[in-house]
């Protein structure tokens, strides 16, 4: 899935849910050697021990709790996809516990054991069937899933934890499917939302495959949006449009690869948001010192001045309504959730500037930008005094689930 193993992507999934497991103990069958696809490193780094000696599952479990009776073990299927929410809430708890997920086929479990805890049942049952009957036996307590935080800050969004089984190959094709689609954002611009999501998906799945990292995919962003700023700034208008499409595209893959494969790192991080954060205003300097003959006191370039200056007072204005509310003014009402489709962001203004080239008046489509970055701003503002003394209350969730820090504005 996602170039990865299943295992694989459990031993990542409890790296990303932070819990730092004392030893992870993989069970084989009898004689069986560990899977030639996992990583080294990845082994090395979480003390992984492979048991392929024989015994009944229940028999290990026991053994386990005995090695080390201080400390809680958690026990799941490896061809199961557990969202790292589950993990980290399941982790922080006390007692024996079951969470249940799925359906038919596809159910599992996770399980958290305590030194005592007795499992009712076969010993060799699937997990969801041991849970089933040590829940029903009052020997283990249930954790409804409903229990785990859902919103995912980063996204915008609400989403259950997943925790079910991947059957097959089919089984397999629609969950790649169903974690691209639950990666995008609760709210962003039209074209992201609408526009790219299959172009992006038609390239995330083989850079996943080819286990190509994230940071490569942002360092060929970096060098089409620098590319795309002396092409606009000498009126090659056709060239600078396909870099800055292009690295607009890339900016959605970037982030959806990083997390549906793990990968996110600082580095990454930095190299995106700062990306986010720069690059518009050199592309709105490039328009407009072209549009204006190649002078400083041009309108036009006057009025790009202007438009930076809207632009990153916006931007000052969205980050101080988070840091007052706890949540994304994109996302705090139904009503900002839909104006976020709209609002003056790159992906919005690019096509506009489009659209004025081709219709032959790009200097009036960049002065109503430059106002739609300021009716932009008097809105955000406008929610920001509104909302002031406002504090969000409930746990608004983790920072991710599956889910890494990556994310486009």
């Amino acid at each position: 899935m996602f170039g990865m193993t299943l295992l694989e992507r459990q031993l990542r999934t409890t790296k990303e849910a932070g819990l730092h497991p004392t030893t992870i103990s993989v069970l084989l069958p009898p004689g069986d050697n560990p899977p030639a696809a996992l990583p080294d490193r990845l082994g090395h780094e979480m003390s992984l021990q492979w048991v392929n000696t024989g015994g009944s599952f229940g028999d290990h479990l026991t053994q386990a709790l005995q090695q080390k009776p201080d400390i809680p073990l958690l026990a799941l299927e490896a061809d199961a996809v557990v969202d790292a929410r589950l993990l980290r809430h399941i982790g922080a708890q006390s007692g024996s516990l079951a969470a249940r997920g799925g359906e038919g086929a596809e159910r599992t479990a996770v399980l958290r054991l305590e030194s005592g805890a007795t499992l009712a049942g076969l010993a060799d049952a699937p997990l969801h069937e041991l849970a089933d009957e040590s829940i029903a036996r009052g020997t283990l307590l249930e954790l409804p899933l409903q229990e785990v935080p859902t919103h995912i800050r980063v996204l915008r969004r609400d989403l259950p934890p997943n925790l079910f089984r991947v059957t097959d190959a089919a089984k397999r094709d629609d969950t790649e499917r169903f974690l691209f689609q639950s990666n995008y954002k609760g709210s962003t611009d039209f074209f992201t939302k609408y526009v790219y999501p299959p172009l992006v998906w038609r390239m995330v799945r083989p850079l996943a495959r080819w286990r190509v990292h994230p940071n490569v995919v942002t360092a060929i962003s970096i060098v089409l949006t620098l590319w795309a700023v002396p092409l606009f700034a000498q009126g090659r208008w056709v060239e600078g449009l396909l870099m800055a499409y292009a690295m607009s595209v890339l900016d959605s893959v970037d982030g959806k690869l990083a997390r549906l494969t793990f990968r996110s790192s600082w580095l990454g991080n930095i190299l995106d948001h700062g990306l986010d954060l720069i690059h518009p205003p050199l592309w709105y300097f490039g328009w407009a010192w072209a549009l204006g003959g190649g002078t400083l006191t041009a309108p036009i370039f006057q009025a790009a001045i202007w438009m930076v200056v809207f632009y990153f007072l916006d931007r000052l204005v969205v980050r101080l309504f988070t840091a007052r509310t706890d949540r994304s003014l994109h996302s705090y009402t139904p009503l900002d959730v839909q104006l976020r489709t709209y609002i003056s962001r790159r992906n919005i203004n690019l096509p506009l500037f489009t659209v004025g080239l081709l219709l032959g008046i790009p200097s009036f489509i960049f002065g109503f930008i430059v106002l739609w970055q300021f009716a932009t701003l008097v809105y955000h503002y406008t929610r920001l005094v509104q909302f002031w003394d406002v504090k969000t209350t409930g746990d608004r969730g983790p920072e991710t689930g599956d889910l890494g820090p990556r994310t486009e504005d």
